[in-house]
């Protein structure tokens, strides 16, 4: 289910490509599962609800739109692994449930290029044939994306090959799509993106600001509130666990300064926040909830 708001005169929508179950290890890292499971109650198999959110802005540059999500080129052995509904089109339907279409996506804008925030980048020609050609999902957006996380994602490691997929990006450069940028962007009046390197080395955040209101998407900046209420709680998919840190520590300072709405892209239970003084330092009081485990 989408949710709509304004930041000032500029509409946002947080729209979702739906919801996985992955090892909570991978987002609470080194903290001792008697810990996180306080915030997360993890399944038999150790698996946490994460959501695949991405923010849809009505912007001066025109529809913006950051993030895709895992999208349909996933297999169904691994929808099977992950807990995936077997719906196609997740994202594309809250869309349309905002009022908009694929079509109407002015800019893309990819926080990085990890597959369950690039997958729906492109699509299947043929949605029924794994085999057919994979083409551009928003047939006439711009697609922006940092020169460094596209060369990194062009020639993974060890480490990374296994989330870096050339599919999700390379019909982009045959249409013409793909756009590399450099550092810090003003998309449009009012929206502009900020690097933090941690999780990767070039992952952007978006700040939405109009009118003394402030939005942060945090991607994997912050992917979960718990991580912003304790900075030490690095996930193990961060690259640079100190990196992180200290991103972690400027986004909140400036957050909390403009009393900003916090956005978690995969927190299974905390859409939206804002910071508010706590006993140890400033903690989210939560303002959007989901249950984790919907009957």
């Amino acid at each position: 289910m989408p949710y709509s708001f304004q930041i000032g005169s500029i509409p946002c929508h947080i729209v979702s490509d739906g919801r996985q179950l992955v090892d909570g290890g991978g987002f609470f890292g080194l903290v001792p599962r008697v810990l996180w499971e306080r915030v997360i109650r993890p399944d038999g198999k150790n698996r946490i609800p994460v959501q695949m959110r991405s923010l849809l802005i009505q912007s001066s540059a025109g529809l913006i739109l950051v993030d895709t999500g895992q999208g349909d080129k996933i297999t169904a052995k691994d929808r099977r692994i992950f807990g995936m509904v077997d719906d196609n089109q997740r994202l594309a339907a809250d869309l349309r449930r905002t009022g908009f279409s694929p079509e109407d996506v002015d800019i893309v804008l990819m926080t990085h290029l990890h597959a369950d925030h690039a997958g729906g980048c492109t699509q299947w020609s043929d949605p029924a044939d794994p085999e057919s050609e994979a083409v551009p999902s928003f047939p006439n957006a711009r697609y922006l994306i940092q020169r460094l996380e596209m060369a990194e994602a062009a020639f993974p490691n060890e480490r990374t090959r296994g989330t870096y997929f050339s599919n999700n990006w390379e019909p982009l450069r045959r249409s013409g799509q793909l756009e590399l940028v450099d550092g810090d962007l003003a998309l449009a009046s009012g929206v502009r993106t900020v690097t933090v390197p941690g999780h990767t080395e070039s992952i952007q955040v978006v700040w939405v600001e109009d009118a003394g209101e402030s939005l942060l998407f945090l991607g994997d900046a912050c992917s979960w509130a718990a991580h912003m209420d304790r900075l030490a709680w690095v996930p193990s998919f961060d690259l640079d666990p100190m990196g992180s840190i200290e991103g972690k520590r400027n986004l909140r300072r400036e957050a909390e300064e403009k009393e900003a709405l916090l956005v978690f892209q995969h927190d299974g239970q905390v859409v939206t926040g804002r910071l508010r003084p706590g006993a140890r330092g400033p903690v989210v009081e939560p303002e959007i909830t989901e249950e984790a485990w919907p009957e």
